[in-house]
């Protein structure tokens, strides 16, 4: 049957995806960003995952305030990459998963998750971001992904809780699929940021940390965490990090910390990145 064996967790950054599209990752602003994926990308090269379902958020380039679903999940054959407003990235196509995809779908939504099914969707840097710093720059990414779109953008988005009781219910779907597939769950967004307003570029590194921290140890305690708290203390787009706990619920209860990685400033945000490892529970 299929297994998860790992979640990642990282900010997905568009002026990261630019900074490479245009060979800026060796200048100095951008150098210690990029130094901490190093070790993910040997890891992940070991690892080798069949399939990623990688949870994001999108940039009004698939949806817009006419169609804003809370839980949308691809299931198509690939998925280009999105034009956002300054052409697609040169990034690979993503390939999907249709059957794996299908079969989620089907089990979330028998256990009552109102998943939207999309069947023809362009991805955007919310998810070509991720790829590209787990896996550098290849003529074709290296595993079949999934997207799972979460709406972090217009009021209200789902709680902490529903997030971290989707990824439980992601890893009882994936448990049941027959075929035998090395899966990941990748948890996007965040960290602390705001991009308007007062107080445009606030970072909080003691929020940041404390947040990785109850990631790893104590996930349903940070679960529930109401919206109120995130947008004060990690500012508007803060709350992009309750995609972090889709991947966290997705895994066993107590995880093993392959990696963290914490960094101030990227284009005004806040960059972190973690690699857990589920750890069996007894029988």
């Amino acid at each position: 049957m299929a297994r998860i064996t790992a979640g990642v967790a990282t900010s997905h950054v568009p002026a990261i995806g630019a900074a490479l599209d245009n060979g800026r990752s060796g200048e100095d602003y951008w150098k210690p960003v990029f130094a901490g994926y190093e070790t993910s990308k040997a890891w992940i090269k070991d690892a080798r995952p069949d399939v990623v379902i990688l949870v994001y958020n999108d940039h009004a380039s698939a949806f817009s305030l006419e169609l804003i679903p809370t839980f949308a999940i691809g299931c198509a054959e690939s998925f280009s990459p999105a034009d956002e407003g300054w052409g697609p990235r040169p990034v690979p196509v993503v390939q999907g998963h249709p059957e794996l995809a299908w079969h989620l779908a089907q089990s979330l939504i028998l256990d009552e998750f109102d998943m939207t099914i999309v069947n023809a969707m362009d991805v955007d840097h919310g998810l070509t971001v991720p790829l590209s710093l787990m896996f550098g720059q290849p003529d074709a990414w290296p595993c079949k992904v999934i997207p799972l779109a979460v709406n972090v953008v217009q009021y209200p988005p789902p709680t902490g809780n529903r997030c971290f009781k989707l990824g439980q219910a992601i890893a009882r779907a994936v448990a049941s699929f027959p075929e035998d597939l090395n899966v990941q769950v990748w948890g996007t967004g965040g960290m602390s940021h705001q991009l308007q307003g007062p107080r445009a570029g606030l970072i909080n590194k003691v929020f940041d940390t404390v947040f990785l921290d109850r990631l790893v140890a104590d996930p349903e305690g940070q679960a529930c965490v109401p919206h109120i708290d995130y947008v004060r203390e990690a500012g508007s787009e803060g709350i992009e990090l309750v995609m972090w706990l889709v991947m966290r619920g997705a895994l066993t209860p107590r995880v093993r910390e392959l990696h963290r990685f914490y960094h101030v400033p990227a284009s005004n945000t806040a960059v972190g990145h973690l690699i857990l490892e589920p750890i069996p529970e007894l029988p």
